[in-house]
C-alpha cells in the first residue's frame, strides 16, 4: 500500500496566500448517522479528543466510529487558516487545511495508544501531501493533539512506528505532529458518509506493517 507520488513541489500556503472563508459555520446535524449521539460538544465531561487526518475522512471516519470505547466522530478541516472553509475551498489546497477525523473517546475504555494504531496502520504515514492518487495538501498525514501529554504520545507513536518501517525496508514518515487549532466541521453530506454509501469511495486499509505500540 506504501504509493510514490509526484508531491515534492507542494506546501501549505501561507495564512496571507489562503481564502478568505466567512464569519459563519456549515450546518452540522444534530446526531451521529450511527450511534445516534452528538457531534458537537458539549460532551460528557469524562471524555477526551484526538483529532487526526489520514487523507480522504470518509474512510478514515470509519475505523474511529466503529471502535468500542468511541463516543461519537465527525469529519472537518483543520490544520489551516481558512475560517468556516467549504469543501470545494478546501480541494484547491488555499486554505491550508487538511481533512481531518474529530475522535471523542472515553480514556477509561479505549486508549490513546489503540487510536493511533489504527492512524499508522491504516494509512500510508511516508507519502507526503497525499494518499494514493489523492494528491495535495488538504490530504496531508497528520495528527493534532490537545495537550502536552497528548503530543508528547504522538511523538512517541511516531518513533515507534518509524522503527517498525525501518526495520521493514520502508522510509521516512513525513507525518504533521501540531497542536491542534481550530476545528471546522465539514458538511452535512460528509458526515459518516460511508454510512450513508455503503459502497463510497475508501481508499484505506491495512498498510502492511504493524504498530505495536509506543511502550512495546
Amino acid at each position: 500500500m506504501f504509493f510514490r507520488s509526484n508531491a515534492a513541489g507542494l506546501k501549505v500556503p501561507a495564512p496571507e496566500d489562503c481564502l478568505p472563508g466567512r464569519s459563519f459555520a456549515v450546518p452540522v446535524p444534530s446526531a451521529h448517522y450511527v450511534n445516534g449521539r452528538p457531534l458537537t460538544p458539549p460532551f460528557p465531561e469524562h471524555l477526551d479528543t484526538l483529532v487526526v487526518a489520514m487523507g480522504c475522512f470518509w474512510g478514515a471516519e470509519r475505523f474511529y466510529w466503529q471502535l468500542d470505547g468511541v463516543y461519537t466522530t465527525a469529519v472537518g478541516y483543520t490544520g489551516g487558516t481558512t475560517p468556516n472553509p467549504t469543501y470545494e475551498e478546501t480541494c484547491t489546497g488555499r486554505t491550508g487545511h487538511t481533512e481531518s477525523v474529530l475522535v471523542v473517546f472515553d480514556p477509561d475504555q479505549v486508549s490513546l495508544d489503540t487510536l493511533f494504531k489504527i492512524f499508522w496502520e491504516n494509512h500510508d504515514p511516508v507519502q507526503y501531501m497525499g494518499q494514493g492518487n489523492d494528491i495535495g495538501t488538504q490530504y496531508r498525514s497528520a495528527i493534532f493533539p490537545n495537550s502536552d501529554e497528548q503530543f508528547a504520545a504522538a511523538v512517541a507513536s511516531r518513533d515507534a512506528y518509524q522503527a517498525a518501517l525501518t526495520a521493514g525496508g520502508f522510509g521516512e514518515i513525513t507525518t504533521e505532529i501540531t497542536p491542534s487549532g481550530t476545528w471546522y466541521y465539514a458538511e452535512e453530506y460528509h458526515q459518516q458518509y460511508l454510512a450513508k454509501v455503503p459502497n463510497g469511495y475508501c481508499n484505506h486499509g491495512f498498510c502492511q506493517v504493524r504498530y505495536a505500540g509506543a511502550t512495546a
